[in-house]
């Protein structure tokens, strides 16, 4: 049976939390594929929103959340990278600026929304009647972003990480960090389509801003150590990949030698083949980012997940 967000109750309903004055997180449990966290800030005037949802009744419960707090008129919408559990729901937000990094326009322009796929790894995905909608103002290194006297550093981080158009949104004055997918709370990563390198050296980068509160693109709102967790994490993928790849043995053979391991509780741990394929790629020498087969990085996911489907509750 499809599932939306009306039908979800094993996971908990998304809920908002106010993490400064007029800075909020909109949290969606569990933060597992699809189930992303948005974000807004009220603004005397206007509202700024952080990205949008995968699907059309998860994008109209963000509204819903704002509108819950403000009557103001959505002005901007900021997206943190192309990925469609962040874009999918832009078009509700038609009227506003939409804000991106001009990889993420292009990737947008190529993939997005999501087209139902009853043959894909998320069968079960009630996604709704989505429309395109990229961003139509652009940036190449970042651009700042005012609500009303607080400024909102909206900055590409310079390498392919979680994918090749990474954006972070960084608040100074409350030490709020928005991180889109460059990290999980809860959840293991994905860097199939960035890069393991990049994703450590902007990790690296993102724990010398010492935020207070970090903003995850998946779970709990958190602190400043969910970088040393998925610092972890990723060398944990570049030494089993080494061990694996001078083996011999494919990514997926990789993937199941491990055995138990430290990151064993993290939702979704069949991310840890997609990683292990693009570690290979690198040690094979491919640059950051480079294309790889992302359709055998799917199709060994789902080996790894017993031959089923991938949980998904969005």
């Amino acid at each position: 049976m499809a599932t939306s967000i009306n039908t979800i109750t094993s996971a908990g309903p998304p809920r908002t939390e106010e993490i400064a004055p007029g800075v909020h997180a909109f949290i969606q449990p569990d933060g597992g594929w699809f189930v992303n966290n948005s974000g807004f800030l009220v603004t005397r005037d206007t509202v700024i929103v952080i990205d949008s949802a995968a699907t059309e009744a998860r994008t109209r419960g963000l509204r819903a959340a704002i509108s819950e707090v403000s009557d103001r008129p959505v002005s901007t919408l900021i997206n943190t990278h192309w990925h469609t559990d962040h874009t999918n729901g832009n078009y509700q937000f038609r009227g506003a600026t939409i804000v991106a990094h001009e990889r993420t326009r292009e990737m947008m322009l190529r993939y997005a929304p999501t087209t139902p796929d009853p043959a894909g790894p998320f069968p079960d995905v009630n996604w709704g009647a989505l429309e395109p909608a990229p961003p139509f103002l652009t940036y190449d290194q970042g651009v700042t972003v005012w609500a009303d006297d607080v400024r909102c550093e909206v900055r590409w981080v310079g390498t392919p990480a979680h994918t090749t158009d990474d954006s972070i949104v960084w608040i100074p004055e409350h030490s709020v960090l928005y991180t889109g997918d460059l990290a999980f709370n809860g959840g293991a990563p994905l860097v199939s389509a960035g890069s393991v390198a990049g994703s450590l050296d902007v990790l690296r980068d993102l724990r010398e801003l010492r935020p207070r509160t970090v903003v995850p693109g998946h779970g709990d709102v958190c602190g400043p150590e969910i970088f040393d967790l998925m610092i972890d994490y990723l060398t944990f993928v570049q030494d089993l990949a080494v061990s694996g790849h001078r083996g011999g043995r494919t990514p997926l053979r990789a993937a199941r030698d491990a055995g138990p391991h430290p990151f064993g509780h993290l939702l979704d741990g069949e991310r840890l083949v997609a990683n292990l394929h693009r570690a290979y790629a690198e040690i094979d020498g491919a640059p950051r980012g480079a294309e790889i087969d992302l359709v055998a990085t799917r199709r060994d996911m789902i080996a790894l997940n017993g031959g089923r489907p991938l949980r998904c509750h969005a």
